[in-house]
């Protein structure tokens, strides 16, 4: 039986049977995504650890796992499942507990709504996400404010001054960034008519990148800055508030928190390529033909890491009032504008 017919008998009993469809592709989807993300992200720090190695003139990894040190990551979390769990004495130990756990937890929810890629079978693409929503778009953004939440359980309980100025920071760094990132959405969403990111990627016949180059540099500057990268990491300006809202955390606790940092870079490099920079969407490749838009999904993901990480070799942190400032009074206002180009536009989109 070709592989065309299967889907042809796999959709006509979804529809049959929508319910139980929908819990095994959730199970199956949501077993897949976790996987994937934890080992991407993984190899996301792998990356770092070696780009910013050669920015800076030395080594990265190089001992555990040949010269290229690619088992240097696995070789950390054992470490950090085998150390010492330890919880500050006068700490608010429910809250404590679960901060790494919500954090763990929002970047589920994110991932279950992002396209990562589609197949291409007999002509037809097929897009690969657990849940395709009309409402998508949003629903990321929702998603990750939730990450705000996780940020402040983690400096509140940990009862450390500078753990909660490291949240308050961070907090106010998201709020400020996160309202520009929203409005750049909605123009993106006005000009392909649509707030799911599937259609959103098909609409790109240009991407809108260039379609919306302010709407573009204002969501990548936000996008850092949500991400709390350099130069926006000020909850975790180790010259004034030592590491943040995880100074008081150690072993897996930490590690959860510090990983989550950069599934989220991951996640977020995702959102910014189905966006701004057509998706899967590129020239067929021979012989590659049905997992041809995956290659070009992941070659944009990777080239916005790699910027990304660039990023963080090239910049000084600014201090917490200019991130607020450019945040409040140049992103917002910028992403106001682009929401008026997108309207005007996105006539001609139509």
């Amino acid at each position: 039986m070709e592989l065309s017919a299967i889907i042809e008998a796999i959709s006509s009993w979804a529809a049959s049977e929508p319910r139980i469809y929908a819990l095994i592709i959730g199970l199956i989807g949501a077993a897949v995504i976790s996987g994937v993300i934890n080992i991407v992200a993984m190899y996301v720090v792998w990356l770092e650890r070696k780009v910013l190695g050669d920015i800076q003139a030395r080594y990265g990894p190089n001992r555990v796992g040949s010269r290229w040190g690619i088992l240097q990551l696995v070789a950390d979390a054992i470490k950090l499942f085998t150390k010492e769990d330890s919880i500050p004495r006068d700490a608010d130990k429910p809250i404590y507990v679960w901060a790494p756990i919500v954090a763990s937890m929002t970047t589920m929810l994110v991932a279950a709504a992002l396209p990562f890629g589609a197949v291409n079978i007999g002509g037809k693409e097929y897009p690969l996400v657990v849940a395709n929503m009309d409402l998508s778009a949003l629903y990321v953004e929702a998603a990750l404010s939730v990450m705000t939440i996780s940020v402040f359980m983690a400096g509140f309980s940990s009862n450390n001054k500078y753990s909660l100025m490291g949240a308050f920071r961070g907090m106010a760094r998201m709020i400020a960034y996160e309202v520009p990132m929203g409005v750049c959405v909605i123009s993106v969403a006005i000009m392909a008519h649509s707030l799911n990111l599937v259609e959103i990627v098909q609409s790109q016949t240009l991407w809108y990148a260039f379609a919306q180059p302010l709407g573009f540099i204002v969501f990548t500057v936000a996008l850092i800055t949500d991400l709390g990268r350099i130069p926006f990491d000020q909850s975790e300006a180790e010259e004034e508030i030592i590491a943040g809202y995880t100074t008081e955390y150690g072993g897996i606790r930490w590690g959860l928190l510090y990983f989550q940092e950069y599934i989220c870079m991951f996640l977020g490099s995702i959102m910014l390529v189905l966006l701004f920079l057509g998706g899967w969407n590129g020239p067929n490749i021979p012989f590659l033909t049905p997992i041809a838009p995956m290659i070009w999904f992941f070659m944009k993901v990777l080239i916005v890491l790699v910027f990304l990480i660039w990023t963080r070799g090239s910049l000084l942190r600014y201090r917490i009032d200019q991130v607020t400032d450019l945040g409040w009074k140049w992103m917002l206002p910028l992403s106001i504008v682009n929401l008026a180009w997108a309207v005007v536009v996105g006539l001609y989109f139509a």
